[in-house]
């Protein structure tokens, strides 16, 4: 027999399902929001990775390998470097290291010249690098007087000269292995390759043909600082000091000065060598014009500094030996200037041999111990001032 359920039964049941659907709708929603939620976290993650990709500034990551040698040239700005850096192959790209360089000062003390970095570097490792001091290579500094060939003095001790200097400029770690442009390739370069080829300025060219290989480029490469880039050949090396040696010469006055005076460049320049070699700054004017006095008057000149020249002898007296043997250089034997500079002459000297003093000395002597010069136009005034110079022990 069917027994119906009484009502309070059926209000139980009719709640009961009520319920069951309540919670089905909680999760249907729970389950729509949860994925709205994972949905939305894809679309934030994704739009976040691609605007990561599109506009984030790429960089590498890390200090590098290998080695890359760059030029920062003057007035270069922070974002040209960093193009440079770029087009190298150092950093990913300028963006890189002009952000990281925002963050250093330093930045802006960084000097014209060569500097060894690597590639693949990060901003930030760049930025370092270029600051560190070790990473500047190429420098190199001519000091007035300093001839091509090493110097020895009366002790023994050697001063490098030019060729070593440039040699030593041209050294530089790449890829662990140390690489210079020896001395002797140097050498090689300067007597075997055309002197117009290596730039030799035309003011200079029939003197420099017509000069001892070996001394060619005498007085050519003026006193100053250049920058010298690693790893090219010696030709390079010596053309690219040439081309920044004439311009500096004809800035100190040297081609329109001499031109004014109704004289040679080249002339002037031996001239000036002299001076450099004679005089201290003080009296090069008046050393100058007891050179143009002497040339006047068909004297020799007998400069001591002239007959060490060819021995590499850096020294301030010479034997009666080195002043009895004939040679161009020996200007105690042959009248006239020497065929060539004997050093590197400053602006001063080019100066002084462009407007020496006015003065009547035939005659100069380093008299005191200070370098300073007695200068004198007859010669029993020039022997008391001998005399004088023994007593001072400057001579």
């Amino acid at each position: 027999m069917d027994v119906q359920p009484s009502r309070r039964e059926q209000l139980a049941a009719r709640r009961a399902a009520q319920r069951a659907q309540a919670r089905r709708r909680r999760r249907r929603v729970a389950v729509v929001v949860l994925a709205v939620v994972l949905l939305l976290g894809a679309l934030i993650g994704g739009g976040f990775y691609l605007f990561s990709s599109f506009f984030a500034t790429p960089d590498y990551d890390g200090t590098g390998t290998g080695s890359v040698i760059v030029q920062v040239q003057e007035g270069d700005s922070t974002t040209q470097i960093g193009s440079e850096l770029a087009e190298r192959g150092v950093v990913a790209g300028a963006a890189a290291f002009v952000e990281a360089a925002a963050e250093e000062e330093q930045i802006r003390s960084v000097q014209p010249g060569y500097y060894q970095l690597r590639e693949r570097m990060s901003g930030e490792s760049a930025v370092a690098l270029l600051l560190d001091p070790a990473a500047r290579v190429g420098q190199l500094e001519i000091r007035g007087g300093v001839q091509l060939d090493d110097t020895r003095a009366p002790d023994g001790s050697v001063a490098p000269g030019v060729l070593t200097l440039i040699s030593q400029a041209t050294c530089a770690t790449l890829d662990g292995t140390q690489q210079c442009v020896a001395v002797e390739e140097l050498r090689t370069a300067m007597t075997e390759t055309d002197p117009a080829a290596l730039g030799v300025p035309a003011w200079a060219l029939e003197d420099v043909a017509e000069a001892e290989p070996r001394r060619r480029l005498e007085g050519l490469l003026a006193p100053g600082r250049y920058d010298v880039r690693p790893g090219v050949p010696a030709e390079e090396v010596l053309r690219s000091l040439l081309a920044t040696s004439a311009a500096r010469l004809e800035a100190s006055g040297l081609v329109s000065g001499a031109q004014a005076i109704g004289s040679d460049p080249y002339q002037v320049l031996i001239i000036a060598s002299l001076v450099e070699k004679e005089a201290i700054t003080p009296d090069m004017p008046k050393v100058a014009r007891v050179i143009y006095n002497r040339l006047g008057a068909g004297q020799r000149l007998e400069l001591d500094s002239t007959v060490n020249y060819p021995l590499d002898l850096q020294a301030l007296r010479t034997t009666a030996e080195d002043r009895a043997q004939p040679g161009p250089y020996n200007t105690y034997a042959t009248a006239g200037l020497p065929p060539t500079p004997i050093a590197a002459a400053g602006r001063e000297a080019i100066a002084a041999a462009l407007d020496p003093a006015q003065g009547p000395w035939y005659f100069f002597v380093r008299c005191r111990t200070d370098g300073t010069s007695c200068f004198a136009e007859t010669f029993a005034e020039h022997t008391a001032n001998v005399q004088q110079a023994r007593a001072n022990g400057a001579f």
